[in-house]
Formats: C-alpha cells, structure tokens, sequence
C-alpha cells in the first residue's frame, strides 16, 4: 500500500466525502476513487459504506483507521527525523495570513526565501478572519494572539504594542487627545470581524485601565484598509506597531496619547500538527523573529517604543 493512499483513506474518513477529499489533496475524484478501491483490496475488506447520498466507515474501516493514522504519523515523524534540520529546505508554504500583516511584511519576506531557496513555493491565504486549518488547507499561520486550542502547536514570534495612531496633518487640524477621556471629540476608523464592529478600545495608565466607545464613520474587515485610511487622515486608529510600522519610521504617522497605551499583543506562528512543523516551517519562524526584532528595535531607536517590549 502507498502512503499517499493511506493518507487518502484518512480524508475521506475525515469529511466523509471522495470529492472533498480529493479537493483537499488537489486530486481527481476518480483518481481518489481507484486508491481507495486500491487500499480495499490489499486489505480484502471495504473500508466505507457507500449510498447515493452519504458515506461512512464500515466496520472494518473503524477498527482500521486508529491503526491507519498511527502508521501515517509514525513514517511522517521517521521522514522528518531523517530529513533532519539541515535537510535542503524545500516544499509548499501555504500559509495563512491576515491582510495588513500579510500583503505589507510577511509576503516580502517570503519572496526573499523564494529568491534564496529555488525548491520552494508558497501559496498565501489572505484573510482577516480566524483560518479552520483543514477547511482552508494551509499548513500554518501568522497571527496575532496565542492558540486557545489546545491541539494546535504554536511558537511566539514577538511581542507586538498595538498603538493609537493619526497623521500629523490630521493633529494640526483637530488636536492631539492627551487622555482617553477627549477620544470622543474625535472620529475612529474600526476594523470590523464578521458582524462585530471593534469600536471599544481600551487603554491603561499602569494602574487603572480606561475602556472608550468611539465614534467613527468607516468600519472595514480588511485591516489593511483601516491602515490606508489612517494615512489618508480620516481619524484615529489603533493599529498593530509591526503592521504600521513603515507608515511610524517614514513619519507619515504619529503615536497619539502614549502615556495611555493600547493592550499588547503577541505575534505567534501557529501550525495544526508537529508534522507540519517542517524546516521550512522553522525557517520562516526563526526570520520572522529576526525580522521583527530588527523592526522593533527601530521603532524603540525612534522612541516610539519602550525598550522593555523586548522583555518575552
């Protein structure tokens, strides 16, 4: 039996469909099909009992697929053992993204590791909302927050202050808010998940922590775009320092109200599995680190930053 059928049989089990399955693990349906028929055979026994509508594990299927997993996991971990950490990197990066992060520091980056490591490819899944690994096929992400699922593997990038910012014409022309208390004299710009308008911010001065109900006018779920409207001067907005770093070096924004910071954040690389932590995958973490401690440390140069955002 292949691998690569076993592999199969597990999909299949998984959505309990041929077609997605294969969808999944960019194949025909017809080609999924005669592996399946392949493995069946081997074994002299059905795997899954099929309807005009539906698809499930026969009996023989459900005492085989714990056995079938365990096979699968222990010759991907024997490949990687023997791969090693100074294999040649190469392979797929499909990884999720979200949009400012995404199109603005990270793919430039991974254009970089493709110029250098010919074997690689990359295929970018950009989106602002939360990636379900198996649905979205992409083996890891970049994200803001740590994982709250408890299966998922993850590996801290940095920690990333979330800033309040504006242009400076958009100061000279309405003031600069000294305390989150005149916020309300001022127009926010608002990133928006699903049905959620995040138009709540939160400040703290060490001691108390002061929560705002802004008013704005522009609301998006594409975070990139509440960047380009806080160049543009529509407002005020709370963006990410990594995200907007470029726009805070070159000065066309300024930190707004910094005795009263934002929440920080936390950047991670998130991955579904230990299998899919592949020295490609590694690669990628070990420069983001790199990367954005050298953003970081110009922001701190600059002091738009307080050294201690170093501290993990």
């Amino acid at each position: 039996m292949l691998v690569e059928d076993l592999k199969l049989i597990l999909k299949v089990a998984e959505f309990r469909s041929i077609t997605t399955a294969a969808a999944k693990l960019d194949m025909r349906a017809a080609t999924a099909s005669a592996a399946i028929k392949r493995v069946e055979a081997a074994l002299g026994a059905e795997l899954f009992v099929r309807t005009t509508r539906h698809l499930r594990l026969s009996a023989a299927g459900e005492r085989f697929l714990p056995q079938c997993q365990q096979a699968v996991l222990m010759l991907e971990q024997a490949t990687l053992a023997l791969k090693g950490e100074h294999d040649e990197i190469e392979g797929e990066l499909r990884v999720a993204l979200s949009s400012d992060l995404g199109r603005n520091i990270i793919i430039p980056w991974l254009d970089e590791l493709l110029d250098e490591y010919p074997k690689l490819s990359m295929r970018p899944h950009i989106s602002d909302s939360n990636v379900d690994f198996y649905r979205d096929s992409v083996d890891f992400a970049l994200r803001y927050g740590s994982p709250s699922d408890s299966n998922l593997y993850g590996f801290k990038i940095c920690n990333v202050p979330r800033l309040l910012c504006a242009t400076p014409e958009y100061i000279a022309e309405y003031g600069a808010p000294t305390h989150p208390d005149e916020l309300n004299q001022h127009q926010g710009l608002f990133y928006q998940l699903q049905d959620i308008i995040n138009n709540v911010w939160e400040f703290t001065d060490g001691a108390q922590r002061f929560k705002v109900k802004m008013q704005g006018r522009r609301a998006s779920n594409d975070g990139d775009l509440v960047r380009r409207w806080c160049v543009a001067g529509k407002g005020l907005a709370v963006k990410s320092c990594i995200d907007i770093s470029d726009d805070l070096l070159s000065g066309r924004v300024v930190p707004v109200m910094q005795n009263y910071p934002h929440l920080c954040a936390e950047l991670w690389l998130i991955c579904p599995s230990r299998q899919s932590i592949t020295p490609a995958v590694r690669l990628v973490r070990d420069i983001c680190r790199e990367k954005t401690k050298a953003i970081l440390n110009q922001l701190i140069e600059k002091g738009i930053l307080d050294k201690r955002v170093l501290d993990n």
